[in-house]
């Protein structure tokens, strides 16, 4: 007996949907075989196909591609607390059209040579406000759907809490094995997933457009930088967030190299309340990169010694403090950089004025620590090529961490893995109810402590970016001992007209 599974979405005039040829469809379709050894090697095979991979094979490109991935805006089963899946019954509410527009304003001046969208009509919506009036014609395909979520589509959550019980349960604690009428959700998710980009980097175009949901731009983030469907719900995709992923190709061919360059920047603040991974989240990590100097804005290298905030950076450490004027912070941490301390002190100012609005308040005390191992600056002076000639690193792209010597790296990753313990120790003490943790560094140490909460290695270092300014947030709903959530990475709407825009114009094939 099979079971066969077909996805159905409706097209709307403008819009092109992806046709696949019959071995396509096939290939797509849900079999079911109603025997548990069948099941058992889906699983097996599902377990191996998680294992981390850090450069899955994709299509060869020829110039460097940068995808923009957005999720559509607040939906009315979003605001009902009601499951959707792939279903296709909810639509836009007025602030998911207004979160869109504002997704819109965002992207308007950006140089989009496409755009892909999910055919469910929230996010088919979504797509036509921010294409707004460009002329090429919006694609939907799909696979571009929400995750299949079956009989769980339609119901409240207490609805299925009370329905399903124990795999209720099991999908919000261990979703990748999760498994309902059949069917492992997120895995079948990964999947199609994969498909997804297969599709996306074979069409001709240099900048592109995605607009699709939650679960499948988590998928495709995960996939894209060889994360497994154990990664569900790490990497979070708020309504409207967007997110970019850099392909660069290889001089010598084969799959390009990939790199996150930004994770969830979305319409509202990124450390605004709300869940983690589907749970509220009382301790948290902001990770804030030091403000610009001059030796890294003139030279566009990464390390420019030891020097000072320039006029930029204090407007940067202005704006980061600013964005996080409404969180009550419980210490700062930094290296003992210039720029770093720079940024920090600037931090603490505002911490410490934002409680003190009446004529007799007392300021509030932010406790301000520095870590020599935060300062990266010392693996680098090590480096005889470091001391010889800053110019023979590599320039501050997406991915410059690919083309840094092996044993640099590894001493980033090694001297990143106690900064990390550090930080987790600070947000330990189960009698805080709530600790915010703001640690202030170079982008290098911050992108290899995101590894380290992910459970990466060094190998990951190349796949995540960050500019100068720029603000994550690690989320832990579980505690210091739980889990980390990547809530946003690279986040640099607050930095204003001094923000690095999502896409920019292209000069030759290697940058954005």
């Amino acid at each position: 007996m099979f079971l066969v599974v077909r996805p159905c979405g409706s097209s709307s005039a403008g819009i092109h949907r992806l046709h696949p040829t019959p071995t396509s469809h096939r290939s797509r379709n849900v079999v079911i075989r109603c025997s548990l050894s069948s099941v058992q090697e889906k699983k097996e095979k599902a377990e191996l196909d998680s294992e981390l991979q850090p450069s899955l094979a994709f299509p060869p490109i020829r110039a460097a591609k940068r995808v923009v991935l957005v999720r559509h805006g607040q939906s009315t089963w979003n605001a009902e607390g009601r499951i959707q899946g792939s279903s296709n019954f909810s639509v836009l509410t007025k602030k998911g059209e207004s979160q869109a527009e504002t997704s819109r304003q965002m992207l308007i001046d950006d140089n989009f040579d496409t755009c892909f969208a999910s055919p469910l009509a929230r996010s088919k919506k979504t797509a036509e406000i921010i294409w707004g009036s460009r002329p090429e014609p919006i694609i939907t395909d799909s696979d571009l759907r929400e995750i299949d979520l079956y009989s769980f589509q339609g119901l409240l959550k207490h609805e299925g809490k009370a329905k399903f019980g124990s795999a209720f349960r099991q999908w919000q604690v261990d979703a990748e094995n999760f498994i309902i009428d059949g069917h492992y959700p997120v895995r079948e998710l990964w999947d199609r997933a994969r498909s997804c980009w297969t599709k996306i980097l074979a069409h001709d175009s240099r900048s592109v457009l995605v607009v699709a949901h939650n679960a499948v731009n988590q998928a495709l983030v995960a996939t894209a930088i060889g994360l497994g469907s154990e990664y569900f719900r790490k990497l979070l995709q708020s309504n409207c967030g967007v997110s970019v992923l850099d392909f660069i190709p290889r001089s010598e061919g084969g799959s390009p190299h990939i790199c996150l360059n930004r994770l969830n920047q979305t319409p509202g603040s990124p450390i605004a309340g709300g869940k983690s991974g589907g749970r509220e989240t009382s301790k948290r990590i902001i990770l804030v990169c030091n403000g610009s100097t001059q030796g890294n804005t003139e030279n566009g290298f990464p390390f420019g010694g030891d020097q000072p905030l320039n006029m930029l950076g204090v407007i940067q450490s202005q704006k980061s403090a600013e964005l996080l004027l409404d969180l009550k912070v419980s210490s700062i941490i930094s290296s003992s950089n210039k720029a770093s301390v720079g940024t920090a002190s600037v931090i603490s100012q505002v911490q410490e004025a934002a409680d003190c609005l009446g004529a007799d308040c007392v300021p509030r005390y932010v406790e301000m620590k520095q870590i020599g191992n935060l300062d990266v600056e010392t693996i680098f002076k090590q480096s005889e090529m470091a001391s010889n000639d800053i110019s023979n690193f590599p320039p501050f792209q997406p991915g410059w961490l690919n083309r840094v010597d092996d044993g640099l790296r590894t001493r980033l990753w090694n001297q990143s893995g106690k900064v990390w313990q550090s930080l987790l120790d600070e947000i330990s003490d189960e009698s805080k109810p709530e600790e915010v943790i703001v640690a202030v560094g170079h982008p290098a140490i911050h992108i290899a402590l995101m590894g380290h909460c992910l459970n990466l290695s060094k190998e990951w270092l190349g796949s995540f970016h960050l500019d100068a300014g720029s603000v994550s947030v690690l989320d832990f709903p579980d505690g210091a001992k739980g889990k980390g959530v990547i809530r946003c990475i690279n986040y640099t709407a607050h930095l204003g007209r001094w923000s690095i825009p999502i896409t920019r114009s292209t000069e030759d094939g290697e940058e954005f």
